[in-house]
């Protein structure tokens, strides 16, 4: 699936729970979730190559964990990320797998997460991710065949900026915690 996907660190995050409820929406209960995000051992920058991650997450205390794999490779030149998902059985066995195809772990991230779905291929994620400061907003759209990118990043910016967000990253979060935050402005129109 095609998704493109934009980030900001959040400015005031009582007044985006004040704006959500205004228009009676709010975020969901707190997930918890732990990647483990590995590289291709010859992994190079802007070059498409392709990320796995791991995904361990907590819905609730009385549910059991689940696991998941992801694939995310991103197309620098568009914005657009391809992503693949598949739930995972057993977490060491396809931990074992990663690491014969070549795959090195690079980060370990942890974050407690709500989401909002504004719609079926929409979502709004709220995330306090450890090691990191202030809390970040994420948008996630899934780009149909024959969609705009532009037109849905436009849409998504202007989500942002209803949010209040002046700014938006483009890195992962594990990138983030290295210190590599590059905040770009949204663009006008």
């Amino acid at each position: 699936m095609k998704k493109l996907i934009v980030k900001s660190q959040l400015r005031d995050r009582e007044a985006l729970d004040q704006q959500l409820a205004n228009i009676g929406m709010e975020l969901s209960p707190v997930i918890w979730q732990h990647e483990r995000v590995y590289l291709p051992h010859d992994y190079r920058p802007a070059m498409n190559y392709p990320r796995l991650v791991m995904r361990t997450e907590v819905r609730a205390t009385d549910q059991p964990a689940i696991y998941s794999m992801y694939l995310k490779r991103h197309i620098e030149d568009s914005g657009v990320d391809w992503l693949n998902y598949t739930e995972v059985k057993d977490y060491t066995e396809a931990s074992g797998m990663i690491h014969q195809l070549g795959f090195r772990k690079v980060a370990e991230v942890s974050r407690q997460r709500q989401e909002l779905w504004l719609d079926d291929k929409m979502v709004i994620y709220v995330d306090k991710v450890e090691g990191l400061d202030n809390y970040y907003i994420k948008l996630e759209a899934e780009l149909m065949e024959g969609e705009s990118v532009d037109m849905l990043r436009r849409d998504l910016f202007g989500i942002l900026q209803m949010l209040g967000q002046e700014t938006f990253i483009m890195q992962a979060y594990f990138d983030l915690m290295q210190n590599q935050e590059q905040p770009y402005f949204i663009p006008e129109g």
